[in-house]
């Protein structure tokens, strides 16, 4: 472990910078929207435009980087990303705020994009799974981290919208000026559906469904704490705690799926999700039981993102890994775009409780899936991959990265007992 931080420390250091500035501007804009009185279904359009621009990074950003190269895609999506930041206070706009997160989206994917295939290729096989563990950690630590900041300054000034452009200005001079040379770029074509439907039928499902529950995480949080009408300080504690939560739950899971039936873990895991997420939904509870709520749902939605990425690899050769994880990926992304928009139609039709209701649905249909699945297919007789925690946040280079680990630790006789 101390290795690869030796070898990637200006990536990691430049990563953690990049993912405050990224952690400030989610749960900033939720909270400033509410100041300028933007409705609900105006902001849930705003969170889920950044998805939108994010699904079209995935697919474009790879050409540009084999195009122009990693420094010129790093400096021309960084400007934009500290632009938008500043723009979104000059421009109070929710419709201006749309477009600017289509931008913004597009711009932190093939940032991602650029950064992951630098730590890749910084790598060695034998250490690439303790890189991936190591990106993973930093990246929940910078979102985290970010809802700290935003006790520091007035959300209805400019500050709080500098803070994050400065840093993920600063992100990029560890990373520019580091001495690893920046690798060639290449990039897989991902299965047909048709093939990853017929491979796993969950995975897709499930995938899908979970897009859904990041984007509203990740994009209605605020939203959600502002209409409820918390402080700012209790909202950011809030948002911290889902990502704790996925942090702290990630390796235990993973332990455990790569000894039973990994649909066993999805489905009790789902059914957990579902029936703590529906407690806010029926009871009034106190705040620091919604705390413990949302280090639940984020504990059980970011490790069903790995588990069910493994889950997949299973029933695939490892020579197709790769090509799966970017077709569940953009699958993923699709259910995302969805997320924050019928979350925001069920906060203005039901009120603040439909944003746990939303998510509660989705895990409730997952666990039903799943144990339908469980009478479909029996349980795979090999094992062809063991458990790599991903981030969501990640892009297709670190999930291609995570599917070569699972092959490699599987052919080692890492996975199942």
């Amino acid at each position: 472990m101390l290795t690869v931080l030796r070898n990637t420390w200006a990536l990691l250091l430049g990563l953690g910078l990049l993912m405050l500035g990224n952690g400030m501007q989610g749960t900033l804009l939720g909270i400033r929207g509410g100041i300028e009185n933007f409705s609900t279904f105006q902001m849930s359009l705003v969170m889920s435009a950044y998805f939108v621009g994010f699904l079209f990074g995935s697919r474009l950003a790879p050409s540009m980087i084999r195009r122009v190269g990693h420094v010129r895609v790093f400096a021309a999506l960084g400007s934009m990303i500290s632009a938008v930041l500043i723009l979104y206070a000059a421009a109070p706009d929710w419709m201006v705020w749309a477009a600017l997160r289509v931008v913004i989206g597009f711009s932190f994917s093939g940032v991602y994009i650029a950064t992951e295939s630098w730590l890749n290729n910084a790598s060695t096989n034998e250490n690439r799974g303790q890189a991936l563990s190591l990106y993973l950690i930093v990246q929940m630590i910078g979102i985290i981290a970010a809802q700290l900041l935003l006790n520091v300054g007035d959300a209805s000034g400019y500050i709080l919208f500098v803070i994050p452009s400065v840093l993920v200005s600063l992100a990029f001079t560890p990373i520019l000026l580091s001495v690893s040379q920046a690798p060639a770029f290449e990039s897989t074509k991902p299965l047909s559906f048709r093939r990853l439907y017929a491979a796993s039928p969950l995975g897709c499902v499930g995938m899908f469904l979970l897009g859904g529950v990041f984007s509203a995480q990740f994009g209605m949080a605020a939203v959600w704490g502002t209409q409820a009408g918390l402080s700012i300080a209790d909202l950011t504690i809030f948002v911290a705690a889902i990502y704790v939560g996925g942090l702290v739950l990630q390796y235990p899971i993973g332990w455990l799926s790569d000894r039973i039936d990994r649909r066993i873990v999805v489905l009790w895991l789902a059914v957990f999700g579902a029936v703590v997420l529906m407690i806010p939904v029926i009871f009034d509870p106190p705040f620091w039981v919604l705390v413990g709520i949302g280090a639940v749902c984020g504990g059980v939605s970011n490790p069903l993102y790995s588990l069910l990425l493994a889950y997949v690899n299973d029933y695939l050769d490892k020579t197709d890994m790769a090509a799966a994880s970017a077709g569940l990926m953009f699958i993923n992304g699709l259910g995302a775009i969805s997320g924050p928009v019928i979350t925001g139609w069920m906060m203005e039709e039901i009120g603040s409780s439909g944003f746990f209701l939303f998510m509660g649905i989705l895990f409730a249909v997952l666990a039903i899936y799943a144990g339908w699945r469980m009478t479909q297919r029996r349980e795979t007789p090999m094992v062809t991959s063991g458990y790599t925690p991903v981030s969501p946040t990640a892009s297709i280079i670190a999930v291609e990265t995570a599917a070569l680990v699972e092959a490699e630790d599987a052919r080692q006789g890492n996975g199942r007992n």
